[in-house]
């Protein structure tokens, strides 16, 4: 790692702290840079989250923002959109503000027309009926590079299985991959040194989705075809056509988390079943463990950290919230809580009552869960039957970033042909 370009905490973009917020609840933690990252994204979220640190903190950093870092809270909040509104989702505030996306930035009763047509097409029942495609494109892949001995599982796997799936779901050619990957990056990660920056990069990011699907959504209003956008589309909103705006951000959001949220799962999961060859020999044992610990995968490897805006002026957690701050919730943080998983940072494919948030709860939980535990469900068996052991090449050092959504870069493998 080249850490001439890191700068140092006392040089990182901090706000003052406001009158409202105790001394005792201010944390130095940066959602962007996060302090030990280079050991792993989820080691350096639970680094945050000691026996001793207060449910909710506050950062100076990202532009000053509150983090839940308990389970109970994190679940609780996204429960709640009376008290803590979408209106903006994410840190720092100059970004969430650009965010044009629906119906991920809509409360209910406005966002649930949206959220229905989008479920439409992403329902368990659908995804169902694509299996085996699904199934297809994987083991294409895998039986690509299985006699090689070794791949970079991010970039010859991750980068590709679930892109490709979601692509030709949408109907839209895998040649836009790299184009429309490079604008997710810039939405779920944004470049810039200063929140202004920031805001101004994911704004970019966001009209490039927008000038993307503008003319696909032209040519496939009113028409038939079964693909995911031309569904999205044609659906009526109160008995009305979409709005164009609507349309715009419904399109451009299907295709964000379609292009980088599994992406980025499936490599942390690879790099912890490296290390741990005898939890890859419990999956293979037993195909009935290997489907119920998807849900325990889940748990483990939360990649998103989205926020909440606080409606109004209240009390919670003993502590006095103003109208419009900003509460980041690290999925991760949910998953790895100790008080709700004993040995949470363990892959036990045993537990029982796995809770976690890295589907979100409440109205805005993912509409594209039943793809993504797919996907997942389809790499683990298509992968074990073909590579059933493998490590991380040797001296490897996997790349890990933080943001909205975490992503980890440098993944080779290696086996035995």
């Amino acid at each position: 790692m080249n850490t001439d370009s890191l700068s140092p905490p006392s040089a990182k973009h901090r706000v003052p702290v406001p009158d409202h917020v105790p001394a005792a609840l201010v944390r130095e933690v940066d959602a962007y840079a996060l302090d030990g990252i280079e050991e792993g994204f989820h080691e350096a979220w639970k680094r945050v989250q000691q026996p001793d640190t207060p449910p909710l903190i506050w950062t100076p950093f990202t532009g000053g923002h509150w983090i839940a870092t308990r389970g109970a809270l994190i679940d609780e909040i996204y429960r709640s959109p009376d008290r803590f509104s979408s209106r903006v989702i994410w840190v720092p505030r100059e970004a969430g503000e650009a965010y044009e996306m629906v119906p991920t930035k809509m409360d209910p009763p406005e966002h649930t027309p949206y959220r229905k047509a989008i479920d439409k097409g992403l329902n368990l029942a659908q995804i169902r009926k694509v299996e085996s495609d699904i199934r297809a494109v994987a083991v294409e892949l895998i039986e690509g590079f299985a006699e090689k001995g070794h791949c970079d599982f991010a970039k010859d796997f991750a980068g590709v299985f679930p892109v490709k799936v979601f692509l030709a779901l949408a109907g839209l050619p895998m040649e836009d991959a790299p184009k429309l990957n490079l604008l997710a990056n810039e939405m779920t990660r944004p470049s810039g040194n200063t929140p202004e920056e920031q805001g101004k990069s994911l704004e970019a990011a966001n009209k490039g989705f927008f000038a993307y699907v503008a003319p696909i959504i032209e040519a496939r209003r009113g028409s038939a075809g079964a693909d995911l956008i031309t569904q999205m589309v044609n659906s009526e909103i109160n008995g009305q056509p979409m709005a164009q705006d609507k349309a715009l951000g419904l399109v451009s959001l299907l295709l964000l988390g379609g292009l980088d949220t599994v992406v980025n799962f499936l490599s942390f999961m690879m790099i912890y079943l490296a290390r741990h060859p005898e939890t890859v020999e419990e999956l293979r044992s037993d195909p009935m463990k290997l489907q119920r610990g998807v849900e325990e995968m889940f748990r483990r490897f939360g990649v998103v950290s989205d926020a909440r805006y606080v409606a109004r002026d209240m009390e919670f957690q003993g502590t006095k919230l103003k109208a419009g701050d900003l509460v980041l919730l690290p999925t991760v943080l949910h998953g790895l809580d100790d008080t709700q998983h004993e040995d949470a940072m363990t892959v036990d494919l045993s537990r029982r009552n796995v809770a976690h948030s890295t589907f979100a709860q409440g109205p805005h939980r993912c509409a594209g869960m039943h793809l993504a535990r797919m996907e997942v469900l389809v790499t683990l068996q298509e992968w074990l039957a073909r590579i059933p052991r493998f490590t991380l090449a040797e001296g490897a050092s996997p790349i890990y970033h933080a943001g909205i959504v975490a992503a980890v870069e440098n993944v080779p493998l290696v086996w035995e042909v």
